[in-house]
């Protein structure tokens, strides 16, 4: 199948190249793929295979993602393709992330920007895979998503280049990302096959310093991934790299894939993690995949009411003024965007 000419590499002696769209930075003969199977030496020319090409399409709610503190709300066009720069053994969408073949429909940006409109989402967003391997294609949408109003979000394992960044940060809104195993170097190198997180915080910090709207997110993976001085020195990250009021969720594991004989992560061990990131200075830490705990809504760091009534995707009640202040003492609460007047709670939508 023909591919995309990708503009995220150099050309090396020897018909190889150098790809620069993720950290891994794969050094790829003539006719081979990089780590991610998608982006291939064509003639001494890099190619993206999975350019126009969606292997998951979906309308989400934007908390999904997670993001809390940015269009709450609003509805997302969700885009993901195949293949993946990480191999975690615990994937939920390893269908399409460990993919070695191009698979998919054909989606060119200018589709899915219309899709998007016409499915009344308010903005487009890369996720399932990790979009980073499909920059190219990600931008080319970005650009034409944005003429016609609609914000672009990335949700990533942040294991990009300072190439990648510099191309991104000009265009993306917001962007979710996720750690995983609080970016302990043993847990990234043995259950995702990642050198370690240095690539990832210089990336969080480049887009935050950028103005590119930044949540964190933690998998906290039972018995494997849950060190405590680990997870410390992340949320101490986040307080004094980015910003106390940066949201920061810490998502429940769910056995899957190659990790099928692990338990689900422990619900007291979630809290336990939150009391930790609290003591750190955070003022905004969430709970993710555990529907019906106190700890999803939004607090007031001031006068602790309820600012946001959370029921995992939903929106429960909206306890904030127009200009997003709390309606108990009138703290502001960093939010992008206000609920709007008319919002229905509603879950994912499938596309393809």
């Amino acid at each position: 199948m023909p591919g995309h000419a990708a503009t995220l590499f150099e050309r090396l002696p020897d018909c190889k190249v150098r790809c620069t769209a993720c950290a891994r930075y794969c050094v790829i003969p003539e006719g081979s793929h990089g780590f991610c199977f998608v982006r291939k030496n064509v003639g001494g020319t890099l190619e993206l295979l999975t350019y126009g090409i969606a292997a998951a399409v979906q309308v989400d709610p934007i908390e999904k993602k997670p993001l809390s503190h940015f269009r709450p709300g609003s509805k997302v066009f969700s885009i993901g393709t195949v293949g993946c720069n990480w191999r975690c053994q615990y994937c939920q969408n390893a269908e399409i992330s460990q993919e070695r073949g191009v698979q998919g429909r054909p989606l060119p940006p200018a589709a899915a920007v219309a899709s998007a409109k016409r499915l009344g989402c308010a903005g487009v967003t890369f996720t399932y895979n990790e979009p980073t391997i499909f920059l190219e294609y990600a931008l080319d949408i970005i650009d034409l998503a944005h003429e016609q109003g609609l914000f672009a979000t990335f949700v990533t394992n942040g294991y990009m280049t300072p190439e990648a960044v510099e191309r991104l940060a000009p265009k993306l809104d917001a962007i979710s990302v996720d750690f995983k195993g609080s970016g302990e170097p043993g847990f990234l190198r043995k259950y995702i096959t990642a050198k370690g997180p240095d690539p990832i915080l210089s990336t969080v910090v480049d887009l935050y310093r950028r103005g590119v709207h930044v949540e964190v997110t933690d998998l906290i993976v039972p018995r494997v991934g849950e060190d405590v001085a680990a997870f410390r020195s992340l949320a101490r990250f986040v307080h004094d790299e980015l910003s106390p009021e940066t949201p920061f969720h810490l998502l429940r594991f769910h056995p899957d894939y190659q990790m099928m004989e692990f338990p689900e992560t422990p619900v007291r061990t979630l809290e336990r993690l939150h009391a930790v990131a609290k003591e750190e200075g955070l003022d905004y830490v969430y709970l993710g995949n555990v529907w019906g705990h106190p700890l999803e809504h939004t607090y007031c760091p001031r006068c602790g009411q309820i600012a946001v009534d959370r029921l995992g995707f939903l929106i429960r009640s909206w306890n904030l003024d127009r200009e997003n202040r709390c309606r108990g003492c009138g703290h502001p609460i960093p939010i992008v965007g206000t609920l709007a007047p008319d919002y229905e709670p509603t879950l994912a939508t499938p596309v393809l």
